[in-house]
């Protein structure tokens, strides 16, 4: 059955507001099973599972498959598609409203799986990428993988290296490993998106790699950083934590960072570094 047909059926429409494209070609979808190494062994926690076309080739591998879905029309109609599959709970809501593990709790996926010991599995809308991204890599019981398909060029911007770095890059390359695995044409969607689409998995650190005390205090600091790209550090820093130049000029040098550079060029240890010089 086509996308527009299984719509169709359950009288549904794409909406724009929650950024809905299906996806149903069978051999993306494998590779995104695949990209997350999903065993019988594992717990899934899919984010915006749409007509279930991800969700049935996860529950063919994985133990338990805990699915949210915010559509409340696309939740009513998945519940009764899987009504027969004991290994799938659907759920309706928003996977902002909670953490990652209490959704897999509400759906009976917890058991007795470590808090740590689980996965993620996603097709984000894209708008709200980077929240969903900030909310379960800040989360107090992380998962071990991510994967996600998301815009192209946002798999770009994660996966970035200096002197490309930017404000995303830092947010989740603090918590994880990304590797993009692969690229999807616009054309593999329906409706058809302006834009093509790229998965990416990010192997979740146990924990950080930076000994940072204070994750707000470094997090605040590369934000004034990257608040104003076009200028140098020391003045963007100066302005974005209203602190006097001399002041951070001293704390970049004490971090052995020229003053002059620009945020994009600095990797995560020298953010880690100039959060240990700078006092504010």
């Amino acid at each position: 059955m086509s996308i527009k047909a299984a719509l169709d059926s359950g009288g549904l429409r794409p909406r724009k507001k929650w950024g809905q494209h299906f996806l149903t070609d069978p051999r993306i979808l494998e590779s995104i099973a695949d990209a997350a190494q999903v065993t019988r062994d594992d717990t899934i926690l899919e984010i915006g599972p749409g007509l279930g076309h991800l969700t049935r080739v996860l529950a063919q591998r994985a133990a338990r498959v805990v699915a949210v879905e915010v559509d409340t029309d696309l939740a009513e109609k998945l519940r009764a598609d899987f009504a027969t599959a004991a290994n799938v709970a659907i759920l309706q809501g928003d996977v902002l409203d909670a953490e990652p593990w209490d959704w897999i709790a509400r759906g009976g996926g917890a058991g007795d799986v470590p808090a740590a010991s689980y996965k993620i599995v996603a097709n984000l809308p894209y708008y709200i990428t980077s929240a969903i991204l900030r909310h379960v890599l800040e989360a107090q019981h992380k998962p071990r993988v991510i994967v996600v398909m998301v815009q192209r060029e946002v798999a770009q911007r994660i996966a970035a290296q200096p002197p490309q770095m930017n404000l995303l890059a830092v947010s989740v390359q603090f918590f994880a490993q990304p590797r993009i695995v692969r690229t999807i044409a616009a054309g593999a969607f329906y409706p058809r998106p302006q834009v093509d689409s790229a998965v990416v998995r990010l192997d979740v650190f146990e924990s950080s790699r930076y000994a940072i005390a204070d994750p707000e205090r470094f997090f605040a600091i590369v934000r004034a950083g990257f608040g104003e790209r076009r200028k140098q550090l020391r003045n963007a820093l100066a302005h974005g934590l209203g602190l006097a130049s001399p002041v951070v000029a001293h704390a970049l040098n004490r971090a052995e960072i020229d003053p002059a550079r620009r945020a994009e060029t600095l990797t995560l240890e020298e953010w880690n570094k100039l959060t240990r010089a700078l006092d504010f």
